[in-house]
C-alpha cells in the first residue's frame, strides 16, 4: 500500500492534510481529510462564569465569531430564561446578515472560488485573489474589498469592533443603532443586491460556461448523495438566525423537523482516530464509517445543505435565482461545486433580508433587552453560520457557572461528506494516471467547495 499526502492544504481556515492510500496497482483503498489541531474549548470553558461565553467563544474562529458570538447569547436567553426583545432580535440579525454576506464574499473571491473563476488548472500561485485581479481587473477587486468592508462595518457598528464583537447579552443587546445608522445600512444593503446580482452574472458567463465545470456536471467525481440538514422557517424556506432544523433524505423528503434544543434526538457525534474533528450523524440510521450509502446517517449543512433542505428562498431576486438553479441541477442537487452557487444565491438572499429589516422602524424603536430570570439550568443555541448549522449547548448551574459544554460546527457537521467527496475526487484523478501531490489538485477543489474551517471543527 502506497501513501500520498497533500500537506499543507490551502485557501482555507486552519491547519490540516488530506492522506490518500492506494493498493498496489495503484486504486484508491482509503482517503480522508485530517485535522492536527485541538483547540479543547469545551473543557477549559467549564467552570466559567456563563455570561462571559459570548467573548469566550468567538475566540474559537476569527474569520466567523459574529455566529459564535450569537449561538451564545442565545444560549444564554434560553438558561437564564431571558428572551429578547423584538428590537434586539432584529439588531442581532442586522450583525448576522452583514456577517454572512462578507463571509460568503470572501469564500468566493478568495478562497474556493478562484478554483472556478481561474480554473482548476491555473498554477497554484496564481489561482488567488492576486490571480483574481490580473484576470478581472483593478475595478472588480476594489468592489469585492468594499462589500466586504460594509459587512463588517454593519458588525462593528453594532459590535464595538468588526472580529469578536462585544454586543449580545441575555435577554437583549448592548447597542442600537441610530437612524442615521439604520440609513448607512440600508443604503449598504442595497449596493450589496446590486453586487450579488453582479457576482451571479460573473458566475454564470465565466463558471458555468466553463469546460471544467461542464464536465464536472457529467462525472461523478464531484457528486455524493447524502441527507441535507438546515435551518427554515414555517414555510420551509432558508433561516439564517432563528427557526426550526429540518432533515431530509437523498429525495427531498422530509425526515425529521425539530427545535435546537432536542438536537440530541436526532444528531450523533462519532469519533475516528486519525482526527479531532469528530463525525455527527442522523441517529435513526447511525453511523457506519465513511461510506456513502442511504444506510448511513451521513449528512450535509451549509449553502447546499440550506437549499436541499429547503423547498424555496425567501426573497423574490433570491427566489428566482433559486429556480434556476433548480432547473438546471435539481433540488435536492448532489454535485458538491453547487455550494458556490448556492452560496452565492444567499448573498442576495441576505442582502434583500437585510434591506428589508433596515426600513423597518423596529431598530430604532423599543427595549434593547429584557431583564433575565431565574436560571434554569440548560440552554441551547443555534445559527446558521456562513458554513452551516451551529450549535451551542450549555449546562448552567445555580451560581452562573458553566458544567458542561458542547458544540457542534458547520465543518464538523460536513466531516464526513467532506472525506468522502475526497475519496471520490482522488479515485477520479487515480483513475486519469494522477499519482503525485502536484497532480492531484482537484482533490483540494472538493475539499474548498465546502468552505472548511478546522480551528472551529476542532473547537
Amino acid at each position: 500500500m502506497s501513501e500520498i499526502e497533500i500537506n499543507p492544504i490551502t485557501r482555507l481556515e486552519g491547519h490540516g492534510n488530506i492522506k490518500i492510500f492506494t493498493d498496489d496497482d495503484g486504486t484508491l483503498k482509503q482517503a480522508y481529510l485530517q485535522i492536527p489541531e485541538l483547540r479543547a474549548f469545551e473543557k477549559f470553558c467549564v467552570g466559567r462564569q456563563a455570561e462571559y461565553m459570548p467573548q469566550l467563544t468567538s475566540r474559537i474562529c476569527g474569520v466567523c465569531p459574529v455566529p459564535h458570538h450569537l449561538a451564545s447569547i442565545k444560549t444564554l436567553d434560553m438558561a437564564y430564561n431571558a428572551p429578547p426583545t423584538e428590537r434586539a432580535t432584529a439588531l442581532r440579525r442586522i450583525m448576522h446578515y452583514g456577517y454572512m454576506i462578507e463571509d460568503h464574499l470572501l469564500h468566493f473571491y478568495y478562497l474556493g472560488g478562484p478554483d472556478l473563476l481561474l480554473g482548476p488548472d491555473t498554477p497554484v500561485g496564481k489561482r488567488n485573489i492576486i490571480g483574481i485581479i490580473e484576470t478581472y481587473g483593478k475595478e472588480i477587486a476594489s468592489t469585492i474589498m468594499e462589500h466586504r468592508k460594509y459587512g463588517q462595518e454593519m458588525v462593528r457598528m453594532l459590535g464595538g469592533k468588526a472580529i469578536h464583537p462585544a454586543f449580545g447579552i441575555p435577554g437583549g443587546v448592548s447597542k442600537g443603532l441610530t437612524e442615521e445608522e439604520r440609513e448607512e445600512v440600508r443604503s449598504m444593503a442595497e449596493s450589496c443586491i446590486e453586487f450579488a446580482q453582479t457576482t451571479l452574472s460573473i458566475f454564470h458567463d465565466k463558471v458555468m460556461e466553463s469546460d471544467f465545470f461542464a464536465d464536472a456536471l457529467k462525472s461523478s467525481e464531484y457528486e455524493l448523495e447524502t441527507y441535507n440538514l438546515g435551518t427554515v422557517n414555517k414555510d420551509n424556506q432558508p433561516e439564517y438566525y432563528d427557526g426550526e432544523l429540518r432533515m431530509t433524505d437523498t429525495t427531498g423528503t422530509q425526515l425529521a423537523r425539530f427545535v435546537p434544543f432536542d438536537y440530541l434526538e436526532y444528531i450523533g457525534e462519532a469519533v475516528e482516530e486519525y482526527s479531532y474533528m469528530k463525525f455527527p450523524f442522523y441517529r435513526k440510521l447511525g453511523w457506519k464509517g465513511l461510506v456513502e450509502s442511504p444506510e448511513n446517517g451521513v449528512y450535509r449543512v451549509g449553502p447546499l445543505g440550506r437549499y436541499n433542505a429547503s423547498t424555496s428562498y425567501s426573497t423574490p431576486l433570491a427566489n428566482e435565482e433559486g429556480k434556476l438553479l433548480e432547473k438546471t441541477l435539481g433540488r435536492p442537487c448532489n454535485m458538491t461545486l453547487a455550494y458556490h452557487w448556492t452560496r452565492l444565491t444567499e448573498v442576495l438572499n441576505v442582502s434583500e433580508m437585510l434591506r428589508d429589516l433596515a426600513e423597518s422602524d423596529i431598530l430604532v424603536e423599543g427595549e434593547l433587552r429584557n431583564p433575565v430570570g431565574e436560571i434554569q439550568g440548560r440552554g441551547v443555541g443555534s445559527v446558521e453560520a456562513a458554513r452551516g448549522t451551529l450549535i451551542h449547548d450549555y449546562v448552567v448551574d445555580d451560581d452562573g457557572l458553566i458544567k458542561d459544554v458542547n458544540l457542534i460546527v458547520p465543518t464538523t457537521h460536513n466531516a464526513a461528506a467532506i472525506s468522502l467527496s475526497i475519496a471520490k475526487a482522488a479515485r477520479a484523478e487515480l483513475a486519469s494516471g494522477n499519482t503525485n501531490v502536484d497532480q492531484m489538485n482537484r482533490v483540494e477543489v472538493a475539499l474548498r467547495a465546502y468552505d472548511p474551517c478546522f480551528g472551529c471543527a476542532t473547537h
